[in-house]
């Protein structure tokens, strides 16, 4: 058994989990019934000061007569963590898809809205981009295109002249995220295939930090492993 750390940011995190049992829960999480979501049911959180609304989402694929959520409505206020949970297949991944942008939602909406500090909205909503969302996937290995570590993590990267301080800028933060997720005694240089488990979901984390998102969603990112708050 490894242990990663959950990751200290300006971003809110939300985790995806089909078990749970951590002591000493954050103040700010949010729990979701052990339960599945079934036709016609309405989940709904609601909190304060939110940053990233869901309001009355539906989704049900194409092809299909039966929803997979129903009327979901839950508000995740900046710069918390919060907890979804539940049995597999009881739509938790497929409202990460949502967030993420990687599916659309049959009805309803995703959006931003920022509040001031007494709670009035201080701007109109705005759709929530899925370059803001960062994913890190219940089996990251899955998605890894480089050869190496370095180039896994700044692939994508401006290769353009014009680009040089932005590549600065993201220098600084890799340099950040590897030693905030526990890389440093890793060579850069390896293969990110050869890690172990516990490295590559050390590694995906390091890759979403890097590009500093508004929401990073981590799905069943402590699957085998010993967590380290």
């Amino acid at each position: 058994m490894e242990s990663i750390p959950l990751p200290s940011s300006s971003s809110s995190c939300l985790l995806i989990s089909s078990s749970y049992s951590i002591s000493g829960r954050p103040s700010s999480t949010i729990f979701y019934p052990h339960r599945r979501l079934r036709k016609g049911q309405a989940l709904s959180v609601s909190c304060d000061y939110s940053c990233f609304e869901i309001r009355d989402v539906s989704y049900r694929p194409p092809g299909t007569k039966i929803n997979l959520l129903s009327q979901v409505n839950l508000s995740i206020p900046e710069k918390s963590f919060g907890l979804i949970f539940g049995r597999s297949g009881s739509g938790k991944t497929t409202l990460l898809q949502l967030l993420a942008g990687l599916s659309k939602p049959t009805s309803g909406s995703i959006y931003v809205q920022r509040y001031s500090d007494d709670g009035e909205k201080i701007k109109s909503p705005e759709l929530l981009q899925p370059e803001r969302v960062g994913i890190v996937f219940q089996f990251p290995e899955r998605y890894f295109v480089a050869d190496t570590v370095l180039d896994e993590v700044t692939f994508g990267w401006p290769r353009q002249k014009g680009g040089l301080q932005l590549r600065e800028i993201l220098a600084l933060r890799l340099q950040k995220a590897i030693t905030s997720v526990g890389l440093t005694g890793i060579s850069l240089d390896k293969d990110p295939h050869s890690l172990s488990g516990g490295y590559k979901r050390r590694l995906a984390l390091a890759i979403q930090l890097v590009q500093t998102p508004d929401l990073l969603i981590l799905d069943e990112p402590l699957a085998g492993l010993v967590y380290i708050l």
